[in-house]
């Protein structure tokens, strides 16, 4: 099943209704899916909108916050506001200092990272990865030497503490993106999904979370979910197309022309599709639907805006 993230995503409010398919240009072939142009008042802004509240007072100014509606956290931001790492990946130049969390308890709670080191992040996510009751907090946290890295926290004894990360790139201005956090490889528990340098020829990761750590379960080159100074993380979306039980995901390839599904077999992550378009993606992608019925809507650098069916 999709995790929380991806729920939320489907709930965005996506409607067939929202959108009128004028045929403009014939449907393009993709393997077996097509690529249908769409007319619609929102194609400036994407097929998905933003939900998630802004980061209250003292949190980034472009931050949002992330919520889950059970589990011992329930809210999660970034604060403490610094422009001491000055890559500016995500266009202002500012990042997160620290990470707060609201707990069940209605307790408000702060971790502070040292000077070294900042979120180089809108906002957190949240998610039970190992499903014992306990929930994660997914950050994307950098050095200001060695560049980006996945870090996961959580509850103990009544502290946010770190419990698990990637480990650090290992160079200064090198950034990843998050891509999904749901089953994608059909074990227990839940993987994450992360692109590592979408700028520069991206490699695209699957790690599980078990005991307190992270294990690489897959990895594949070739692809992008962010384009430099854009604000815009959620380039990707997850479905389960081929009704196998696990979720595939699709994003951009590294030149963000093609939109790419990976899904896993029994020896990894593997392609399942390549669906060429006339322009970059440059918008978050939605998804409708499920299975076999599957259809992402895609927003276009040059302001079109297409569904992506079988």
């Amino acid at each position: 099943m999709l995790s929380s993230i991806f729920k939320g995503l489907r709930n965005t409010g996506i409607s067939v209704s929202l959108f009128l398919l004028i045929p403009l240009v014939p449907a393009i072939a993709g393997d077996d899916w097509k690529v249908t142009p769409v007319v619609t008042s929102s194609a400036a802004s994407g097929p998905v909108p933003e939900r998630r509240m802004r980061a209250p007072s003292g949190g980034l100014p472009d931050g949002l916050v992330a919520s889950l509606p059970d589990g011992d956290i329930r809210k999660a931001w970034y604060g403490a506001p610094t422009k001491r790492y000055g890559h500016a990946v995500l266009g202002d130049g500012i990042e997160a200092g620290s990470l707060l969390v609201t707990t069940a308890d209605n307790e408000t709670l702060e971790l502070v990272l040292p000077k070294t080191e900042v979120f180089e992040d809108r906002y957190p996510r949240l998610a039970d990865l190992d499903n014992d009751g306990v929930t994660e907090v997914i950050t994307i946290r950098s050095s200001l030497s060695d560049g980006a890295s996945v870090a996961i926290y959580a509850l103990q004894n009544g502290q946010l503490v770190e419990r698990a990360s990637t480990g650090f790139i290992g160079r200064a201005n090198r950034w990843l993106n998050i891509a999904g956090i749901a089953d994608f490889d059909g074990r227990p528990g839940l993987e994450i999904a992360f692109v590592r340098t979408p700028h520069i020829g991206g490699t695209l990761f699957f790690f599980s979370y078990a005991d307190g750590s992270l294990s690489q379960v897959g990895a594949m080159d070739g692809f992008s979910n962010h384009f430099i100074g854009s604000r815009e993380l959620r380039l990707s979306a997850g479905s389960d197309v081929n009704n196998d039980g696990r979720t595939d995901l699709a994003l951009p390839s590294d030149d963000r022309r093609t939109l790419l599904i990976v899904g896993f077999g029994d020896d990894g992550p593997a392609e399942l599709a390549q669906i060429p378009l006339h322009a970059r993606i440059d918008k978050a992608i939605g998804v409708e639907g499920g299975g076999q019925s599957t259809v992402f809507v895609v927003g276009l650098e040059d302001g079109s805006m297409v569904r992506i069916s079988r």
